[in-house]
């Protein structure tokens, strides 16, 4: 029994939470029709009560349809009171009068033993109940008001939901890779430690992108991990040595937004290296001064690469991301002079 019971009650949960307003509003008047006819019947008979139940109910739908869905919205709302006062006086009596001639004549031809005179007193009588329709039209609407709510927040959560599983799955085929990164790792250390410390570092630069990248802020101890990992990545693609010197001095406890640094690093690989030179000659330098965290980076020109600034969207899409981050709190500055090429970025730690 308690199964049944169970079992019953979560029908009704899953109806409830995926009926639509459409079919809730076409449930509430089936409910409303039978509540009429049933107080009918006893008097009336079967086929009187129905034919009365739904004349009622049909101009009580067009009391309060006619007012939440037209007359509110549109005169109501819009601030033209005196009008919309007007227009609910003669829906009321519209609506009264014609159920009135329409109730008594088919009364009259129909049931009656003898018919009734329709008088003005027979019609006010279903005009006043017009009245009490319309203000329960205020209690129809809230109620349509709050499931239309509740729908709209299932819907976020459904969605956040489906958000958070395609995020897990999103995570499995990376924290694949990784695993497989560690297995190649400790089978590479046995016959090449340095593979395996390359490998080791392009594992972390991986876990970096999917881990931190979409936080709003990291450590800076953590950013400096990520920069080190690509410059060694880099450095295997250029068949010369690099004069690389890379100094940094900053309280570990410092939180700056991902890849801030990282464009800098990435154009004196692409456009501040020439790979077939012998003479490659690049200084990077992080510092903390004044609470402001200073970044530059320095790097030779060389004939084949131009001028050496970089080319792309890179420095104007990292200005765009500065400006949304610091307003206009920073300093990004990019020049060439004495056969250097030198990238400056200032910005405050809050």
């Amino acid at each position: 029994m308690q199964k049944t019971k169970s079992f019953v009650h979560l029908k009704m949960n899953l109806f409830w939470s995926r009926a639509t307003i459409r079919q809730l509003q076409w449930l509430v008047w089936v409910a409303v029709y039978f509540i009429i006819f049933f107080s009918f019947l006893p008097m009336d008979g079967p086929v009187e009560a129905a034919i009365f139940t739904l004349i009622n109910t049909i101009f009580y739908a067009l009391i309060i349809y006619g007012n939440i869905s037209f007359l509110f919205p549109r005169f109501y709302e819009r601030g033209k009171y005196v009008q919309y006062t007007v227009y609910v006086f003669m829906l009321l009596l519209t609506a009264g009068v014609l159920r009135g001639f329409l109730s008594m004549n088919i009364y009259n031809h129909y049931f009656a033993p003898t018919p009734e005179a329709i008088t003005s007193k027979t019609l006010l009588n279903f005009i006043i109940p017009g009245v009490l329709i319309y203000m329960l039209s205020f209690i129809f609407r809230i109620a349509m008001a709050y499931f239309k709510i509740k729908q709209q927040a299932e819907d976020i959560l459904v969605q956040k939901s489906q958000a958070e599983l395609n995020l897990l799955k999103s995570q499995v085929q990376p924290h694949f890779l990784f695993n497989t990164l560690n297995n190649i790792y400790y089978e590479a250390y046995r016959e090449a430690p340095r593979t395996a410390r390359l490998i080791e570092r392009l594992s972390d630069i991986m876990r970096y992108f999917v881990d931190e990248s979409p936080r709003d802020e990291v450590s800076l101890a953590t950013e400096i991990q990520f920069l080190e990992n690509y410059i060694a990545l880099e450095k295997i693609r250029i068949r010369h040595d690099i004069d690389l010197n890379f100094i940094h001095h900053f309280n570990p406890d410092v939180r700056i937004p991902p890849m801030l640094l990282m464009t800098f690093v990435e154009n004196v690989f692409k456009h501040g290296i020439d790979k077939s030179s012998s003479d490659n000659r690049v200084e990077i330098a992080l510092t903390q001064q004044d609470r402001h965290l200073i970044f530059q980076t320095k790097n030779r020109i060389h004939d084949k690469t131009g001028a050496g600034e970089p080319s792309g969207f890179g420095i104007e899409n990292l200005r765009k991301r500065l400006s949304l981050l610091y307003g206009t709190n920073f300093e990004l500055n990019i020049e060439d002079s004495d056969g250097f090429f030198t990238a400056l970025l200032s910005v405050p730690l809050l």
